[in-house]
């Protein structure tokens, strides 16, 4: 398996599959929404992406794969970009215009930290070298993941990654927080057909699958995302059309993406992520030490309270910091102002970083 996979690329399973296709696609939705179920149960971060994932994965290592189509999967991609966008605190520049030089110091402190922790993996030989670089990149998993593929990376070796860093550091910030006192509240359960401001939400899907198409068109690297992402940001920040987007359309779009990277998988690269799961911890371990020495230093020297230094600097996972903070004492504004800030910067710089730190690196899997 080679360093480079295409983005969007419509898969085929390369082992003959027996199934007929009506029944391997009632497997892959069964297994599925019981996977999501259990997941959701336990409060894992991303359920809805995860478990069609990982029934994907099951699907396709056991000769039970089937097609997604490319389009299917540029529509999701816009879709999530749009909802990264809708997702942006209203409150981000007037948090950056007051603590510029803290925001500084920490997103690029974070962000070089799991550079050169993945530098380190690159150089080991552990990943491919883009793949090593974009897997340790501490923006939102999901978009990591689809943007590497763009930009020569193993889009399943770095969902992999990305997965594993999440749910660490959801547990670590979770333990760090009632460690502290806090006790966290359950988030509310999820309404799935709300009322619907209909003109709005037609707007919003139709301005994200267009973004999508047009960066797909353009053969730009992660375009499908980041195109509806800087849309649905002109849009929210303008103040001049809502982005209006029910969970039964997320879900519906994370499922897409689930499948259509865990349709890629192969018993080989399963074998490989399993062999190199205890470096990955490893590293993800490393990485939370390291942002913990960081959040000390906020609180040392900027007078940042414990808890809300910790969660601002918590390498990835924003939307489950995003509960925790909003459920505690804490400066939620500006821990998700640091949060989003880091993503943002990782999109802007990750090609650039992964192109400069994989260089000689290259390796098969």
């Amino acid at each position: 398996m080679t360093d480079k996979h295409p983005a969007g690329r419509a898969f085929k399973a390369k082992r003959p599959a027996t199934w007929p296709v009506s029944m391997r696609w009632a497997a892959l939705l069964l297994v599925s929404a019981i996977l999501v179920f259990l997941l959701e149960l336990v409060h894992l971060p991303a359920a809805l992406l995860l478990g069609p994932m990982a029934a994907a994965v099951l699907m396709a290592t056991m000769g039970g794969g089937v097609r997604i189509g490319s389009q299917s999967f540029t529509a999701a991609q816009g879709i999530v970009g749009m909802m990264i966008a809708s997702n942006m605190p209203l409150s981000l520049f007037s948090e950056l215009k007051s603590d510029w030089p803290i925001f500084i110091v920490g997103v690029f402190s974070t962000v070089a930290a799991a550079a050169f922790l993945g530098w380190l993996m690159a150089r080991t030989k552990l990943f491919p070298g883009t793949t090593a670089i974009w897997g340790s990149s501490p923006g939102a998993a999901a978009a990591m993941t689809l943007m590497s593929a763009g930009y020569g990376a193993d889009m399943r070796l770095v969902a992999f990654m990305q997965y594993v860093r999440v749910v660490c550091v959801v547990l670590a910030a979770t333990i760090v927080a009632r460690f502290m006192g806090v006790t966290i509240v359950e988030e509310q359960a999820t309404v799935w057909f709300p009322a619907v401001d209909w003109p709005s939400f037609v707007v919003t899907v139709v301005a994200a699958l267009a973004a999508a198409w047009v960066g797909m068109r353009l053969k730009l690297p992660g375009g499908p995302l980041l195109l509806p992402l800087a849309l649905g940001m002109a849009m929210k920040f303008s103040g001049l059309l809502p982005i209006v987007l029910p969970p039964w359309i997320l879900a519906a779009s994370f499922a897409a993406i689930g499948w259509g990277i865990g349709m890629r998988f192969t018993r080989d690269v399963v074998a490989h992520a399993a062999r190199a799961l205890p470096r990955v911890l490893l590293s993800v371990f490393a990485l939370i030490a390291i942002c913990g020495c960081f959040a000390a230093g906020l609180v040392h020297f900027a007078g940042i309270d414990p808890l809300s230094a910790y969660l601002a600097t918590s390498p990835g996972g924003a939307d489950s910091v995003a509960i925790i903070a909003a459920s505690t004492n804490v400066d939620v504004p500006f821990v998700m102002a640091m949060q989003v800030t880091r993503f943002i910067f990782v999109v802007v710089t990750g090609p650039a970083t992964a192109r400069l730190l994989s260089r000689g690196s290259k390796t098969q899997v």
